[in-house]
């Protein structure tokens, strides 16, 4: 997702700042989760564009360029489009089974699911 925005107030020389959201999934652990990046346009005194992205109010590296799982620490992440770990936990929660009647059990005890790589692709799998 990708939307120019008129925000103010960011750090001095933005020329413009977009807005991005991406999934990720480790391919280490399985711990998949999502964020929210401004993507800050700067030009710096040579001409040359550069950009900074900014998470939670904090500037924080290019999240494409090696990005690190926030479970394991591990760096064999995959990039999806945003929506699709949210996808996957709504597809978990309507799929019968062990896995899923655990999964809802343990979200009704108000404990945190922790998403494994097999929860995360599931809903992509072909049924045959």
């Amino acid at each position: 997702m990708t939307e120019i925005s008129g925000h103010t107030g960011l750090r001095a020389g933005a020329t413009a700042v977009v807005d991005e959201s991406y999934s990720f999934a480790c391919m280490r652990c399985g711990y998949g989760w999502e964020q929210s990046y401004e993507i800050e346009h700067h030009t710096d005194a040579d001409g040359h564009e550069f950009v900074i992205y900014v998470a939670d109010g904090r500037v924080v590296p290019s999240p494409l360029n090696r990005p690190t799982c926030q479970n394991c620490d591990g760096h064999v992440v995959r990039i999806m489009r945003p929506g699709r770990v949210a996808s996957a936990a709504s597809a978990a929660s309507t799929a019968s089974g062990p896995s899923a009647a655990s999964a809802s059990s343990a979200a009704s005890a108000g404990e945190r699911h922790h998403w494994h790589l097999s929860d995360l692709l599931s809903p992509f799998r072909r049924a045959g």
